[in-house]
């Protein structure tokens, strides 16, 4: 090698060797620099806890008094409130803005008080309310860090703060504040109750607030049956429940489920054979829960839900931790929904609906509908829906009628009729600008009585009756017998036509009249709801549930005959379809078009209304299963599968109550019986009518 090639290679190794000097040099610097901050941290914690003893007592006593947990209002954590049929069965849950059902720690299984301790605060039944180790390690990281990075926080420090901090910040006044609460609640209340109330209130993510709700959002089962790795999963949840959630990040939260294994293992919770045998279960065993968000009997859900949002407002009503039972019977659920998809089951069908109510109590029994073509429907049509309710209204005419002492053998005209009291309509105009009501199949009877009339289902019957009783008198008694839809048009008058049924109800206000009927003249508020128990574990008796609301409307001799004429109507007129053999009484009803169709009857024990109709609006029905839809067909046919087998369920009484008062008939004028219209010209004028008919079947 020559001279000059020598001399290069050792300036080489000269430089490499000073940059290697000073890497080395840089090193020792970086690691003096953090040796001084461990000292520095070192000595700030160290001055920190000779200040709180220098402190003394002195100092504890002015921290102490910077909290109160009498000053400040527990934040409200809300618990989810439950709806329960008549015979214990959950019908659903109306869940609170955080999902939370409370329970002892004897309703959880023993895997989750162990699991949430060792994972949270493994000195927890140890220490008074702050675990000072913890403390003295998280405020190391904290200093080094500058803020606040590690919490160091016990369980009873987490509860304070969730109980009493309602906006929780991570700063060292806030830390001071959750030990003093903390320590404060360590004094007023018991280890197990601490942990009971944490364990119930601890987000466990995907809206499940407390154990019992985790339980059932993630393996649908109650907390009492969780297993080993079922409560090691949960209880690793709080920490992160994003991070570690089972259904989005399963790997992470197998992890964090291990992690808690071996938490526990160190705490001696389990042994080291079941540690293993725990590890080597590789899957989570999640099953997603339905129990809040499954709802049974949907439409009386939300009829029961409304009351209780009347009586207690939206707000404790969806975190008020209610327990509501209600009068609705599972079976004759089943068996209305049975009935409806026995007669209608295709899915291009018109919608059904049935509500059922006991008419000694007013209790609901039966509230269901179905919308073959629309099963995502989500009105109630059995309370909310109103439409016209046709000749199922002329029980309310033919009430109004004998209350004012007019018999049922009164002789009536059965003819065309034409109202035409501003002298320039037409029956003709469409639509037509005066009242020409026909009946059903354009056959007349000439002169019969009021009760002939009714088993005809004879419209130009009662549209007389209706101007002779009076259309306020109607629909006041309407309302007396259980009608709460306004009657009156748009521009607050009541019409004659209203007799025929032109004003729209919902079917809970005709089961309502026709259970007064069934009751012998008595109105039986109706009544969804038997009891609520509020979250303190007490009955709510200020609200009076359960209790009936009864009040006699009409004379049991009233009721007595009209109930007689809808008993025959099942034998002899519009309703023999529905008879099953059995002590009944109803009546059908049709509407304009065939756009609805309709049957309300009742047993002495109970009342049932069937509605039928397309739910899109007023569409006429007159080709389902190749027939026109009026109320003597599906309706009647409904009504009867339904009642031969409900009735049973209700065998008392065995008869309709007997009046303990006698009839009481009046003469009187009426001007219409025999009228054949009315015209300004005239109150009424005589005319002919065609021969008689027979009606057709």
């Amino acid at each position: 090698m020559s001279p000059s090639r020598r001399a290069g290679s050792r300036s080489g190794r000269d430089q490499d060797q000073l940059a290697a000097a000073i890497r080395r040099k840089r090193r020792r610097k970086r690691l003096n620099r953090r040796q001084r901050a461990g000292r520095l941290a070192a000595i700030g914690v160290l001055g920190t806890l000779i200040a709180l003893v220098i402190a003394g007592f002195t100092g504890a006593a002015v921290w102490m008094s910077s909290c109160s947990l009498n000053s400040l209002r527990p934040a409200n954590v809300g618990q989810n409130s439950f709806v329960y049929a008549a015979d214990g069965s959950l019908l659903g849950s109306i869940p609170a803005v955080k999902n939370r059902e409370p329970v002892d720690l004897t309703d959880m299984s023993k895997w989750v008080p162990e699991a949430t301790v060792a994972i949270e605060d493994r000195r927890f039944w140890s220490h008074g309310a702050l675990d000072y180790p913890g403390i003295v390690r998280a405020l190391l990281a904290d200093v080094r860090a500058g803020h606040v990075v590690q919490g160091g926080s016990t369980i009873t420090q987490q509860l304070a703060r969730n109980l009493y901090i309602k906006k929780p910040s991570q700063t060292f006044g806030r830390k001071a504040t959750e030990a003093c609460l903390a320590i404060k609640l360590a004094r007023e209340r018991s280890k197990r109750w601490i942990l009971k109330t944490y364990i119930n209130q601890v987000f466990y993510g995907n809206r499940a607030y407390g154990i019992e709700a985790a339980a059932q959002t993630y393996f649908s089962k109650r907390a009492r049956h969780l297993t080993l790795t079922e409560a090691a999963l949960l209880a690793g949840l709080p920490q992160a429940p994003s991070v570690f959630d089972p259904f989005k990040r399963p790997r992470d939260a197998l992890d964090r489920r291990d992690e808690v294994l071996r938490a526990m293992l160190a705490n001696g919770y389990i042994t080291a054979s079941r540690y293993s045998a725990a590890l080597a279960d590789r899957n989570l065993h999640l099953t997603p829960g339905r129990l809040y968000s499954r709802i049974r009997e949907p439409y009386f859900f939300d009829y029961v839900r409304n009351q209780l949002e009347r009586q207690y407002g939206v707000q404790r009503v969806r975190e008020g931790g209610l327990k509501v039972y209600t009068t609705i019977d599972p079976r004759l659920q089943r068996f209305a929904l049975d009935a409806i998809k026995g007669v209608l089951p295709d899915p291009t069908d018109p919608a059904a609906a049935i509500v059922s109510i006991n008419p000694l109590t007013g209790a609901i029994r039966a509230m269901t509908e179905l919308s073959p073509g629309n099963p995502n429907n989500q009105v109630n049509f059995a309370s909310s829906a109103r439409r016209q309710p046709g000749s199922t209204f002329k029980a309310i005419v033919l009430t109004t009628a004998i209350s004012q002492g007019i018999s049922p053998s009164t002789t009536y005209l059965s003819a065309p009729f034409t109202y035409d009291p501003t002298g320039t309509g037409s029956c003709y105009a469409s639509p037509p600008t005066a009242w020409c009501p026909q009946t059903y199949d354009h056959s007349y009877a000439g002169a019969i009585s009021i009760e002939s009339g009714t088993l005809r289902s004879d419209n130009t019957v009662y549209a007389r009756l209706s101007l002779d009783v009076g259309p306020d008198n109607i629909a006041a008694m309407a309302k007396k017998l259980g009608v709460q839809t306004d009657l009156r048009t748009p521009e607050g008058a009541y019409v004659p036509s209203m007799g025929l049924g032109s004003r729209v109800v919902t079917p809970m206000d005709m089961a309502s009249v026709y259970a007064t009927l069934a009751a012998g003249g008595i109105y039986s508020k109706p009544m969804a709801i038997r009891e609520v128990i509020l979250a303190n574990g007490q009955v709510d008796k200020d609200a009076h549930w359960g209790q009936p609301q009864r009040k006699r409307v009409i004379a049991d001799w009233v009721a007595a005959e009209v109930v007689r004429i809808l008993g025959e109507n099942m034998t002899s007129g519009t309703g023999v379809g529905a008879y099953f053999g059995r002590t009944s009484a109803g009546k059908t009803g049709t509407t304009d078009n065939y756009a609805d169709a309709w049957f309300c009857g009742f047993t002495p024990g109970l009342e049932a209304t069937v509605w039928i109709g397309y739910p899109q609006g007023e569409i006429p029905m007159r080709s389902v299963h190749g027939i026109e839809v009026s109320g003597p067909t599906f309706p009647a046919t409904i009504w009867k599968l339904f009642m031969s087998r409900v009735a049973d369920y209700a065998p008392l009484p065995q008869n309709f109550p007997t009046s303990a008062t006698s009839p009481v008939w009046r003469s009187r004028t009426l001007k219409y019986a025999m009228s054949s219209g009315y015209y300004p010209s005239s109150s009424y004028s005589s005319g002919s009518y065609s021969s008689p008919q027979a009606p057709q079947p």
